[in-house]
């Protein structure tokens, strides 16, 4: 299937690549705003002319971009984003003498960034509704051969203010399940923990490198690189931080999140596979309590990122397990609210069964049962 996928891709590609045609943007389409813009290039938002539709235009500067790279993204977006919480392109693809441009959905009410609170982060309704969404989209994106690898508040956009409608954007970096690429590292906590090894090789002053050649670090492109983004994401919209700056054992509070994982192992042998995660965290919470910067998140959702924080890739959890996740509290103030609801919902039902046995006891009295 994986190999399939990049089979399909580049054919699609090479067929594109011969029908590309030239135009004039002012000819066909009425600019009406910058939507965002990065390394890649930038995003405006337009109305065809003789359709009359809003959509994106995606521009990519042809000094610095690929025909074969700013195809790929075209043709992937158009024949593989068919998951309603993906972003798809339109149809329309040309160049002009500085650009390559394709068109695609628009997100008229921004990206997930421009919503998160910091420090606060967002309802929590609306962290698992956008979820939810996440977890279709790129679990969709991965049963065709893809991953996304740049998974980010900055590349999901929003259909509505609320948040009831968001798609994953921007597939600039996807790649075929199984393809091999060379390891970057970058500063982040979205970077995962496997291309720690890259950093070491970049900081190799230019002086060393004339003298002695750096081997590059080839990875294998898996869904779990998608997974570990998935739950940093879960923790930005919940906290409106980032749980460490970088996942690297440099980092004190990704150092002091893997000593937590790996405690929490071992006081659980073989437990990961048959035991109730939720249970056994709520049982060892007080034992080995987490990471302070995970301690207003409730024992559900610290076992969700349990499985997609995984610091091995091979034992990470699958985006789709998100489902199973929901409904429930994901913070512990919203826990215990639950908690005492219920204490009170059970407090009424008792004084209710406690009213109705005596009224049936005075009934029976009344008919001389006793």
């Amino acid at each position: 299937m994986t190999a399939a996928a990049a089979q399909d891709l580049d054919e699609l590609c090479f067929l594109s690549a011969q029908s590309m045609p030239s135009l004039k943007v002012s000819q066909h389409f009425q600019v009406l705003k910058l939507l965002g813009e990065g390394s890649y290039g930038k995003v405006m938002l337009a109305v065809h002319r003789k359709r009359g539709t809003p959509m994106a235009l995606k521009f990519f500067p042809r000094q610095s971009t690929s025909l074969t790279s700013f195809l790929r993204e075209y043709n992937l977006s158009l024949s593989y984003c068919t998951h309603p919480s993906l972003t798809r392109a339109l149809g329309i693809f040309f160049s002009t003498p500085t650009y390559y441009v394709f068109a695609q959905q628009a997100g008229l009410y921004g990206d997930l960034y421009s919503v998160i609170v910091s420090e606060v982060g967002v309802d929590e309704d609306c962290v698992q509704r956008v979820m939810s969404q996440l977890s279709g989209a790129v679990t969709h994106l991965h049963s065709l051969g893809f991953v996304h690898r740049d998974i980010k508040p900055e590349n999901i956009f929003l259909c509505d203010a609320a948040c009831r409608w968001v798609k994953l954007g921007d597939f600039g970096l996807a790649r075929a399940v199984g393809t091999t690429v060379r390891a970057v590292w970058y500063e982040s906590p979205f970077c995962t923990p496997e291309v720690e090894l890259a950093k070491e090789t970049e900081k190799v002053p230019e002086e060393e490198e004339e003298e002695e050649e750096v081997e590059d670090i080839w990875i294998t492109v898996e869904p779990c690189i998608d997974s570990w983004a998935l739950g940093v994401l879960v923790y930005c919209l919940l906290t409106g931080c980032f749980p460490w700056e970088e996942s690297t054992h440099h980092d004190r509070g990704y150092r002091r999140y893997e000593d937590w994982f790996y405690r929490e192992q071992e006081q659980n042998p073989g437990d990961d596979e048959d035991a109730d995660g939720l249970a056994v965290m709520e049982r060892n919470r007080r034992n080995n309590p987490p990471p302070s910067q995970f301690e207003g998140l409730s024992p559900l959702v610290l076992t969700l990122l349990k499985e997609l924080l995984h610091p091995e890739p091979k034992h990470r959890g699958s985006p789709e397990e998100v489902l199973s996740y929901l409904g429930g509290p994901w913070l512990m103030e919203t826990e215990l609210e639950e908690r005492r609801r219920a204490e009170e919902a059970e407090k009424e039902a008792t004084k209710i069964r406690e009213r109705a046995g005596v009224e049936e006891e005075l009934l029976r009295e009344g008919r001389g049962e006793r």
